[in-house]
């Protein structure tokens, strides 16, 4: 196999050569394209899945660094391929970042569905219904794939791990299956919603900042948001 090496400092990697990286780490030697099937069954059901070309830059990368080196399949194979494996200075370097003192940061949500939601006094509640039950059923059909998932990863030693991860993935889809259900139920409940707010108030006069906000609310919003508490970018 070859590697070229470059000296870096490991920090200045992003969180998606390190997971390319973490895909190499367990035993075997894999093509770009292996990684992305294996990257759709387990990373992204608990962080996130980069495209194809985006493994193979990382791969790229990792390989100037000396911390993956590939080798040609030989002239046996109809079609010539370049498997990938970690190097000694790469499985050093991933174990040093994977058991550093950084934080790992809070999860990101983002959520289409919610974002729609809180549009919804620009929508029919019949439409919004809908999206609620698409998304029950896409959520239905991702835990039944996080579950076989799990149950592949089961039994395997080296992927005690990522069976661990999974089985939380697991939990997470039948917690997000829960939360939608109760959202159609509110849905359903016409007294349940907040009436729409109105941008003007009486007699075509634009209503003042925070007009039928509890008590209170706004002398603690500037204190939430000095403290940090800021809808989640996105």
């Amino acid at each position: 196999m070859t590697s070229s090496h470059h000296p870096a400092k490991a920090h200045e990697l992003p969180p998606t050569a390190w997971a390319v990286l973490g895909l190499l780490s367990f035993p075997g030697e894999r093509t770009g394209y292996e990684l992305k099937k294996w990257a759709d069954s387990s990373l992204r059901f608990f962080y996130w899945s980069p495209a194809v070309s985006q493994i193979y830059a990382e791969l790229r990368r990792l390989e100037e660094l000396g911390y993956a080196a590939s080798a040609r399949s030989g002239p046996g194979e109809a079609r010539a391929k370049r498997r990938y494996a970690i190097t000694d200075a790469g499985r050093g370097a991933l174990a040093g970042w994977a058991a550093g003192t950084a934080e790992a940061g809070p999860p990101v949500l983002k959520h289409g569905l919610l974002l729609r939601v809180w549009l919804g006094h620009l929508a029919e509640p019949e439409r919004l219904r809908a999206l609620v039950g698409e998304h029950i059923e896409r959520t239905r059909c991702e835990l039944a794939a996080v579950r076989a998932a799990a149950e592949h990863a089961d039994g395997v030693p080296e992927r005690g791990f990522p069976a661990l991860a999974l089985r939380w993935s697991e939990r997470q889809h039948r917690a997000e299956l829960d939360l939608a259900r109760a959202l159609l139920a509110d849905l359903a409940d016409p007294a349940s919603p907040p009436a729409p707010a109105s941008a003007a108030g009486p007699a075509g006069r634009s209503a003042p900042p925070g007009a039928g906000a509890p008590a209170g609310a706004l002398a603690s919003a500037p204190a939430r948001q000095a403290g940090g508490d800021a809808p989640t970018a996105g």
